[in-house]
């Protein structure tokens, strides 16, 4: 069977969590590899809204399995809070429907202070986290004194574990003027949460490898987007993990060569939260535009994301790294009513012109962008589920982007609701 990874080809933000939702229909597993709940998606269901941070978009399909694989650092406190929320609205999560990689690292109620007090310290230098724990998280993981979640099944051996962390992390608070961190209170939570996070901790990798013998479908979820990513992004305002198709492997513990189809998720124009490049953002009224009619807050924070004009240069240059076959492009509808649209092919920097955007930081802070200018469209675009139902500009617009990103349109998404999509190709085919 074929399986699917879905990666966000931008800053994230690209309408991931609705196209992860329709493809889960045709999906047996949905597996989240990396990040952790500061990446929210938004779906919705017969016009109901589920906002997801940490868990995989597949849980609101009723019988499918949902996993939260062991490149995703996970705070028990907002997993158990995200599954009571849900339970609320009426998704029903069980050990049935959803499962946890138990050797997936934990996100600390002290990873979440230390967050912001760097934060706080950085001033102009600020990187624009969203203080929920993530960077401190994966740190601790490299640094090899996390906390992970099969240390909970024996809490009396803790002790241990929590004095190197701490010797860390004490060390730091003192040069913040804060307090240390009370061992006995820390073991309290952990010894608190361990009950109901536990049931859910299983070998994923082993999970997976039985669905791939199966002949299970399996869709790889990503959070954020390749241009956070720790290595390829715009450094140092980033995300702390990986995010390309190749982490979808070592996140979730399957051979690289069972990932299958990869599906970039392209927004119709460009969208960042937080702070860092962005060479075609737009701070005038159409910026406002987009970002009126995009609804461009932030799933996790709230924040206004920052909006501007479609950029194939990045969009290439992303592409290319996480080796996608075909893009998904969303929120199409939002430029419905606009007179003439401008696509970004490159930059001139100091004088030189790059059809890409180079590593260092001066550079993509100097980056200018270059346009074509396209003729826009007036008839609406929301809901079109054919090319037929397209107005011809819109239709010359998706093949425009289609040449210069040099990668193919396997569906388009016209509005927030689950089945507003036109298939070109179904990710899924064999």
């Amino acid at each position: 069977m074929a399986n699917c990874a879905v990666i966000g080809a931008q800053w994230g933000d690209e309408g991931k969590g609705k196209i992860v939702d329709w493809l889960s229909a045709r999906a047996d597993v949905v597996v989240r590899f990396q990040g952790g709940h500061n990446a929210g998606h938004t779906l919705v269901i017969d016009g109901e809204v589920f906002k997801l941070s940490l868990l995989p978009s597949g849980i609101v399909r009723e019988g499918k399995l949902s996993v939260i694989g062991n490149g995703v650092v996970i705070d028990p406190f907002a997993f158990k809070s995200e599954i009571e929320r849900l339970g609320a609205q009426g998704v029903r999560i069980t050990t049935v429907n959803l499962a946890v990689a138990e050797n997936a690292a934990l996100i600390l109620p002290l990873h979440q202070e230390l967050d912001g007090l760097r934060e706080g310290a950085a001033g102009d230098s600020k990187i624009g986290t969203t203080k929920r724990g993530i960077g401190p998280a994966y740190e601790d993981k490299a640094g090899r004194r996390a906390i992970r979640v099969c240390d909970l099944r024996d809490t009396d051996s803790l002790g241990p574990k929590i004095d190197r962390l701490l010797t860390h992390h004490n060390a730091l608070r003192v040069g913040f003027g804060v307090e240390p961190v009370d061992k006995d209170e820390l073991l309290g939570q952990l010894k608190e949460i361990a009950g109901f996070i536990l049931p859910f901790a299983v070998p994923v990798w082993r999970l997976l490898d039985d669905a791939r013998r199966a002949g299970k479908r399996i869709l790889f979820e990503g959070a954020q987007g390749v241009l956070l990513d720790v290595d390829h992004g715009t450094y140092p305002y980033v995300t702390s993990s990986n995010t390309v198709t190749g982490q979808a492997a070592g996140g979730a513990g399957v051979a690289p060569s069972q990932i299958g189809y990869v599906l970039g998720i392209v927004k119709a124009y460009t969208t960042r939260v937080g702070e860092g490049p962005f060479p075609t953002e737009l701070l005038d009224e159409t910026g406002q535009r987009l970002g009126e009619r995009g609804h461009e807050f932030g799933t996790v924070t709230g924040r206004q994301r920052r909006c501007g004009w479609f950029d194939a240069a990045l969009v290439r240059q992303s592409l290319k790294i996480a080796g996608v076959d075909g893009i998904a492009l969303t929120k199409l509808d939002v430029l419905d009513g606009f007179e003439e649209l401008k696509i970004c092919t490159g930059y001139k920097i100091g004088g030189e012109v790059y059809d890409y955007l180079p590593a260092g930081m001066d550079a993509q802070a100097a980056a200018e962008p270059i346009y074509e200018t396209l003729p826009g469209w007036s008839d609406s675009t929301v809901g079109a589920r054919s090319w037929a139902d397209l107005p011809a500009e819109a239709a010359k617009y998706v093949r425009r982007v289609e040449e210069m990103i040099e990668c193919p349109v396997a569906l388009v998404s016209t509005s927030p609701e689950r089945e507003d999509v036109i298939l070109v190709r179904d990710p899924f085919a064999d």
